[in-house]
């Protein structure tokens, strides 16, 4: 097929890297993956939807850790020949839509053709609907529907004993000399004020036109369900349009809450990464930047109890969130849980802390504070932390290594 405008999007590198990404699969046993994606390339749009699937499958015949590298690749390699297809076909929607998956699922070796190609179908999506790529900011309804304001009312929400002990220390305008003496060699948390109001996410994350208009057809994975350790709990794939309108609905929306959690966004589209800046202290001990990820959900969003192994800044955008932390020398008497794959979570749950089930956690000492918007919050490794949202809440996580040591991201 042939695009409408005769215009069909380049894959450079995979022009280059076919032959060798089939050999690669034929080495691991995908005879049949290489035959369809060998029709594909020759024009077969339905044997380029077969080599997408089988792909897929590979991706889910195990832990995601146990997948073999070539399969990521592979099904990259099949998602921009479906891709190509819809893109001829004038079809731009469900082209961004597949090329998304390339993005969230695929491998590494292919992501600057899949990039290319996103960029490409953007331009002619939005020259259809009449919008210019450089369009200036324009306001509409914001985002932050409703928060809870007074503290009596924020206080019924919060776990037992919030806001009755030690409060994060709170700075303004910390210098990064500061920050590293006081805070990041000492291990210390801070949440630091006036460090952020030079972002343009901090109006524009606000605007549900903006939003839409620069994220609205992109596809993107949510969690559905109170968190991700209760049995209910779910993964989806939808457009972050459908994202915006399950937040807006609140808690009448019959899926339940949906919440953008973890994920790197800002790797995945590069108009939200430009709203955003690396703080400087992400810079602090030598060390070098793991990742930057999403947190977008309703009011009332709760991540467990938990710690990750980098030092972290998560910067409050837009609404504000109360965050509890346990230092990590009490680990044992947050109960982890025993599995591998869990065993940075604990088995105690703030929000209905079983007593007699795990005893040494009542009375244990712990800092707290509401994080508001336009603060950062410094966390540093494997400090305990609970994190429920006040309002709407759009928020930044920056994980970085120190130059001590340099634990897999």
């Amino acid at each position: 097929m042939t695009a409408p405008d005769g215009d069909s999007f380049e894959t450079p590198t995979l022009d280059n890297e076919r032959s060798n990404l089939l050999q690669r699969v034929s080495d691991v046993g995908g005879y049949a993956y290489v035959s369809v994606a060998t029709q594909a390339a020759a024009g077969d749009i339905r044997a380029a939807e077969a080599a997408c699937e089988m792909a897929w499958e590979q991706l889910h015949s195990g832990p995601w850790h146990s997948v073999l590298p070539v399969w990521r690749d592979a099904y990259s390699m099949a998602c921009l020949q479906v891709a190509s297809f819809h893109h001829d076909a004038g079809d731009f929607r469900e082209a961004l839509r597949v090329l998304d998956m390339g993005l969230i699922m695929g491998g590494m070796l292919l992501r600057s053709d899949l990039d290319s190609a996103i960029g490409k179908i953007l331009t002619k999506s939005n020259a259809a609907k009449g919008l210019e790529a450089g369009e200036g900011h324009r306001k509409g309804e914001v985002v932050l529907n409703y928060q809870r304001s007074n503290q009596a009312e924020v206080l019924q929400v919060l776990p037992i004993r919030s806001l009755s002990s030690k409060r994060v220390e709170k700075r303004s305008s910390l210098s990064l000399e500061e920050f590293l003496c006081d805070h990041f060699l000492a291990g210390s948390p801070v949440v630091i004020s006036n460090s952020m109001n030079h972002w343009p996410a901090t109006t524009k994350w606000k605007d549900l036109d903006y939003l839409k208009r620069v994220a609205g057809d992109r596809t993107v994975p949510v969690e559905v369900g109170k968190n991700y350790l209760c049995p209910e709990w779910k993964q989806e794939l939808i457009t972050f349009s459908q994202l915006l309108e399950r937040i807006h609905a609140g808690d009448s929306t019959p899926v339940g809450p949906t919440y953008l959690a973890q994920h790197p966004l800002f790797d995945q589209i590069f108009d939200l990464r430009r709203d955003i800046l690396v703080p400087d202290y992400c810079y602090a001990g030598g060390g070098e930047l793991r990742s930057i990820n999403a947190w977008f959900g309703p009011l009332g969003t709760v991540t467990p109890l938990h710690h990750d192994p980098h030092h972290n800044i998560l910067a409050q955008v837009v609404g504000r969130k109360y965050v509890r932390l346990y230092p990590a020398s009490i680990t044992k008497d947050l109960y982890p849980y025993d599995e591998p794959m869990l065993s940075n979570s604990s088995q105690v749950d703030l929000d209905n802390l079983d007593k007699k089930q795990f005893p040494k956690a009542v009375d244990l000492d712990f800092m707290d504070c509401i994080l508001e918007e336009g603060e950062m919050l410094y966390i540093p490794p494997k400090w305990w932390h609970y994190v429920r949202s006040l309002a709407t809440s759009f928020s930044v996580s920056f994980w970085w290594s120190d130059g001590s040591s340099s634990p897999a991201s």
